[in-house]
């Protein structure tokens, strides 16, 4: 069937392509950017009009061009929003409120005394008026909330449909939060949150398609392909972490044994670690880093066969995908070239045309900034013409609803 276009869904689209442009480039005159994407020059003056008046943009200090005209560059405004990100743990959630380009402003740590939802939800919602008093931009709106939760998470109507590590099972938790905070909530897993925060802002912004691993409490990988998050059919894409790694081995946290996080995810190979050197429950990550650092050989050892273990199945991965880089984050970035030089080794020897080079992101709070990135997404996705995209119309829904 062959959809036809209107004016809105146009100015949409040039909207979208306009503020990415800026976004991956950075300022440019209205000349240039009719230049680069292609539009006509009246297009581009029209959105870019809108846009400073919405305060989505502004206009920089001329500079001399070469016919001797001065050419006013436009940037993108990521002070006029606020962001905020709840990265969901057990436990304790990770608080961020960011600006638009997800540059946190202030952050703080919820303690969190059990995993039921509603007691969840009305913890992050009473979060919110605090964290953005404490942004200190009195004259910023706040664009919405970002949540991420490990877990298998339905992407269009924003529900949690499985997580093992909180025990959930079809829970609609972005319009829970959203009915208390009366602005836009979206939810999305952990993993794939923090890919998007990467895609937008850190080392994968220069990348069409990318993988992103995380090694942390869990094993997971997420996909950029062609510029887009790849899910899957029901949202379960990127589970690198319970492939396949022994027959019948170790017990996981989905039930299943043998998969790969039980054997060299974080919390898997500090206890190989403590079980090896007889080192008790109280020795931590922190102590396991120093005997690495140290050149410990049993340390350096239960390292290197993780890094190989994690490689080798990395490297199935890189011969379907075939990703231009590899973006890593984690706990386990900690441990550097004692865990990365074996793994990279172990993916080039296994990959059959390139292996990619891997990117250890150092940033602090990177995964609640992931969560924040949610609501910076929408701004840069495709504008429908009443103004919402397809991922944000549920809880769209959910908070006209609750504000009635």
């Amino acid at each position: 069937m062959k959809l036809k276009g209107d004016q809105s869904t146009s100015r949409a689209l040039n909207r979208r392509l306009i503020l990415n442009l800026l976004r991956q480039e950075g300022p440019r005159s209205r000349a240039e950017i009719a230049t680069i994407t292609g539009l006509s020059p009246a297009a581009v003056t029209f959105v870019i009009a809108d846009l400073i008046e919405e305060g989505h943009v502004s206009e920089g200090k001329a500079v001399a061009g070469l016919s001797g005209r001065r050419p006013i560059p436009v940037e993108i405004n990521y002070t006029n929003g606020l962001a905020i990100g709840f990265k969901l743990m057990v436990g304790s959630v990770e608080c961020v409120v960011t600006d638009l380009a997800t540059n946190p402003l202030a952050s703080s740590r919820l303690i969190l005394t059990d995993n039921e939802p509603e007691n969840v939800a009305r913890a992050l919602a009473d979060a919110v008026p605090m964290l953005v008093e404490a942004a200190g931009r009195p004259h910023a709106r706040l664009a919405g909330v970002g949540i991420s939760v490990p877990g298998v998470i339905d992407n269009a109507q924003a529900v949690c449909v499985r997580s093992f590590r909180f025990k959930w099972n079809n829970v609609p938790f972005a319009s829970m939060v959203a009915q208390r905070v009366k602005v836009p909530v979206w939810l999305e897993d952990d993993t794939n949150a923090y890919a998007i925060a990467q895609q937008l802002f850190g080392p994968g912004r220069q990348y069409r398609n990318m993988a992103v691993l995380a090694i942390g409490v869990g094993i997971s990988c997420a996909l950029i392909v062609d510029g887009k998050l790849y899910r899957g059919a029901h949202g379960a894409a990127g589970k690198f972490g319970h492939t396949l790694h022994e027959e019948n081995g170790r017990l996981c946290e989905c039930g299943k044994r043998g998969c790969l996080m039980a054997y060299y995810s974080e919390p898997a190979m500090l206890h190989t670690w403590r079980e090896a050197t007889e080192r008790d429950d109280g020795h931590k990550l922190t102590d396991m880093l120093a005997a690495a650092k140290a050149g410990d050989p049993e340390t350096v050892r239960i390292l290197s066969e993780a890094g190989n273990g994690i490689g080798k199945a990395l490297a199935n991965l890189v011969n379907i995908t075939d990703p231009e880089v590899i973006v890593v984050g984690g706990e386990a970035v900690s441990f550097g070239d004692a865990l990365f030089g074996p793994l990279k080794s172990s993916m080039a020897t296994r990959t059959f045309f390139a292996s990619p080079p891997l990117l250890p992101d150092w940033e602090d709070n990177s995964w609640a900034r992931g969560a924040a990135a949610l609501v910076t997404q929408k701004f840069f996705d495709f504008e429908t013409a009443d103004g919402t995209t397809s991922a944000s119309e549920p809880i769209a829904r959910a908070y006209s609803a609750s504000s009635t």
